[in-house]
């Protein structure tokens, strides 16, 4: 029996509130719940007034649809909306009552503005696929990372496109599990039980590097020494699509970093960048080229995927 560190612990026991809801159904508009009560909507009624169709709900997110539109809410107090695979930034406070997740009344203006536009960084073809993806970003809470020279910490690195690359698998149909969605410290064995307790098809850390040598550059793709055939297929699928990114390739490369060695199924951890390198610190922080690396990732993660059906 392994131990859940208590940043886990919340979402965990969302996913058995929420389990068996893969095909939701109306949801009765309660005269209690109603829109404008204490500021906040459910799911479904946000849904309504955006005419969007909820079309998923997982332990970590609501998915809503159209025939245009697809929009992401991260159910955790700091997580993100996206729309059209553009994050339009935290979701706000997100409570429970009766068994019911609310969302504050003012996603709806601020998911209106942007819907039927279009996201030029990310993919427009959806290709749906199978299969669960457990997605880790590197470091968290009390241990910040790496810290570049321009004051950005890696832990907010790798949150910020570990929810982008999140956003697009979800797009693509996958289920997509975050072992944290939030500023939160998790035990690195932790992370690995998340990917063994879900039986993920890849968990993938994602990290940003470091180096004595301020003139290093360039994105790591990591497996153990002992990686699985399929693992290894998995890093180099990633590496070939971030190959498209412009930043310099250092290759696949084995190291027993825990997260990799205490995970039972394929696993890869990404160094995106080195915040040690100023001009690449900048990049790593810029929105759209983080934009490209979630894409390139995504896009690695897939076609590995599509590979072993």
């Amino acid at each position: 029996m392994w131990r859940l560190s208590k940043e886990i612990v919340p979402w965990i026991l969302a996913g058995f509130i929420l389990a068996g809801c893969q095909q939701p159904a109306a949801e009765p508009m309660d005269e209690d719940l109603a829109i404008g009560t204490q500021g906040t909507v459910t799911i479904y009624q946000l849904a309504q007034q955006l005419g969007l169709k909820v079309t998923d709900i997982r332990p970590t997110h609501f998915t809503l649809k159209n025939s245009g539109d697809i929009v992401v809410i991260f159910t955790f107090n700091d997580g993100d909306v996206f729309v059209n695979g553009k994050s339009l930034g935290p979701v706000g406070e997100v409570r429970m009552v009766n068994r019911r997740t609310l969302l504050p009344a003012s996603l709806i203006p601020r998911i209106r503005r942007q819907l039927g536009t279009a996201a030029a960084d990310w993919p427009q073809a959806i290709t749906t696929y199978s299969g669960t993806v457990v997605i880790d970003p590197g470091h968290g809470g009390r241990d910040p990372g790496a810290i570049a020279s321009t004051g950005v910490y890696e832990k907010t690195i790798t949150l910020q496109v570990s929810r982008k690359v999140a956003a697009l698998l979800t797009r693509s149909g996958l289920r997509v599990v975050m072992t944290r969605n939030s500023d939160t410290f998790i035990e690195l064995e932790d992370r690995a039980e998340v990917a063994n307790e879900y039986n993920a098809d890849l968990f993938a850390s994602i990290h940003a590097d470091s180096a004595h040598n301020s003139f290093a550059t360039g994105f790591t793709v990591y497996v153990s020494s002992d990686a699985s055939w399929s693992a290894r297929r998995a890093a180099e699928m990633i590496e070939q699509a971030m190959e498209q990114v412009g930043s310099d390739n250092r290759g696949v490369r084995e190291a027993d970093y825990r997260v990799l060695v205490h995970t039972d199924g394929p696993a890869v951890l990404i160094e995106l960048g080195y915040l040690s390198n100023y001009e690449e610190a900048l990049r790593l922080a810029d929105s759209n080229f983080q934009n490209r690396l979630a894409a390139a990732i995504a896009q690695g993660i897939t076609d590995y995927l599509a590979g072993n059906r």
